[in-house]
């Protein structure tokens, strides 16, 4: 095994986890707002509504990532034009980095619209009684009453979802994005060394999920002992 390159192509690997963990960053962030309203149409009282949510749900979770990622960039490419950004040692494209995040985004929100609406759902309907007892309206009672306490049921599985964004982000590497995945490509490009550069990748990867997850397990107990408190 050599792992020489890595006196000279190290800061590649950093600046690639640091774009790694913007995409995430942002595309949760997004991703929880577009599932918040997807999950809020499907639950409504209105059936078309309830169909267009449902459509979006289906079709975004029953198609491959990947495919949505090069539809979705040949489709949005025309709104974003090119222009090179510098982040440490790598250069980022945001006519490709932001059409990528568009369609992680929304992909995400498909998969955290069912984790809203799974939370909201988990709550007893006794509480949304009690509170058109007291007069509250349907938007009062969902925002004051229940996705508080839906909140303890939403976090755990969205943390986990943050992960898998974490890693999904490689796929972007398919529309040129130099983040973490592409930092290694060039580095292999560069130094002519085909297998090491994807262990160091691994290794990063493996480290940031793990990290986050033993983080949000923390936060997850912290929570908990709040709610008992």
């Amino acid at each position: 095994m050599d792992f020489s390159f890595l006196d000279k192509y190290f800061p590649y690997f950093l600046s690639g986890t640091g774009i790694t963990m913007m995409i995430s960053i942002s595309t949760i962030i997004f991703g929880t707002c577009i599932g918040l309203v997807m999950a809020l149409l499907k639950l409504a009282k209105n059936k078309p509504m309830n169909v267009f949510a449902n459509i979006y749900i289906e079709v975004l979770r029953g198609t491959p990532m990947l495919l949505q990622i090069m539809i979705g960039f040949l489709l949005l490419q025309r709104f974003f034009p090119s222009q090179s950004v510098e982040v440490g040692v790598l250069t980022v494209d945001l006519g490709r980095l932001l059409p990528g995040m568009v369609v992680l985004s929304l992909n995400s929100g498909a998969y955290v619209a069912e984790i809203i609406r799974g939370g909201i759902l988990a709550v007893n309907y006794g509480q949304t009684e009690a509170s058109y007892s007291l007069g509250l309206r349907p938007a009062q009672t969902m925002r004051y009453v229940i996705l508080p306490q839906a909140l303890r049921n939403i976090l755990p599985p969205l943390g986990n979802e943050f992960i898998t964004l974490i890693k999904d982000s490689s796929l972007l590497t398919a529309i040129g994005i130099n983040e973490l995945m592409g930092a290694a490509q060039i580095v292999i490009s560069n130094s002519y060394i085909p297998l090491e550069p994807y262990f160091v990748a691994a290794a990063i990867y493996f480290v940031m999920t793990f990290a986050t997850s033993r983080l949000l397990n923390l936060w997850e107990k912290k929570l908990g002992k709040g709610y008992q408190g």
